[in-house]
């Protein structure tokens, strides 16, 4: 006898991992290297498959969507580029940090502006897009601030340390729009030496002084 009433359809299997670590970072690469060339909207599973050699089913059978494959890859393949840098000094600091900006400048900053429309309109990568690039440069540079307070080189009410971060990332987002060119170290040197340093290691009079 068949049982009444509606048939109840069975749940849908979850994804199984048939991709090796190794594997997968292969492919969050070249997920990231077909950003750069040609910014989100032109990425595509299909273009994802014949980059890598790997069928097109299991990209959709691992992650689902381009979105999540995009997640997964900007999540995956962090690499902090300030958090080692402790000279001793902020002025040390902050043109070492200058330097290996400008090395990953092409890199981070074209990945940026190719995945900045599309994180507008999708959370899940707009968060994993700060994540990836932006908190780790945001916490390093704080703490380069933080140290500087601590050995006395910038008086603990200075108003203007908040905004170093702000003020190096902003300018490396910025520039390509302005000027069609990346930070590199000159330019970088001199928007510190010109612009950072003087806020931070002169003494800001009291108001109404």
């Amino acid at each position: 006898m068949q049982p009444s009433g509606p048939v109840q359809e069975s749940a849908p299997s979850s994804r199984r991992s048939k991709i090796t670590p190794e594997r997968a970072q292969e492919l969050y690469t070249a997920v990231l290297d077909l950003l750069r060339e040609g910014g989100y909207e032109s990425l595509t599973m299909e273009g994802v498959a014949s980059r890598t050699r790997c069928g097109k089913s299991t990209l959709y059978r691992q992650w689902g969507s381009k979105p999540e494959l995009v997640v997964a890859a900007l999540r995956c393949t962090r690499t902090p580029t300030l958090t080692h840098i402790d000279t001793g000094t902020l002025s040390g600091d902050l043109h070492e940090a200058v330097r290996a900006i400008d090395a990953a400048s092409n890199r981070d900053t074209a990945l940026m502006h190719a995945l900045s429309h599309a994180a507008l309109h999708n959370p899940g990568l707009l968060c994993a897009l700060r994540e990836a690039l932006i908190a780790p440069s945001i916490a390093a540079i704080d703490a380069m601030v933080e140290r500087a307070v601590a050995r006395g080189e910038v008086a603990a009410d200075n108003p203007a340390t908040p905004f170093v971060a702000a003020q190096l990332l902003g300018v490396m987002r910025a520039r390509p729009l302005l000027e069609g060119r990346y930070g590199e170290t000159g330019f970088l040197t001199r928007f510190i030496e010109c612009a950072v340093l003087p806020a931070l290691l002169t003494p800001v009079p009291p108001p109404g002084s």
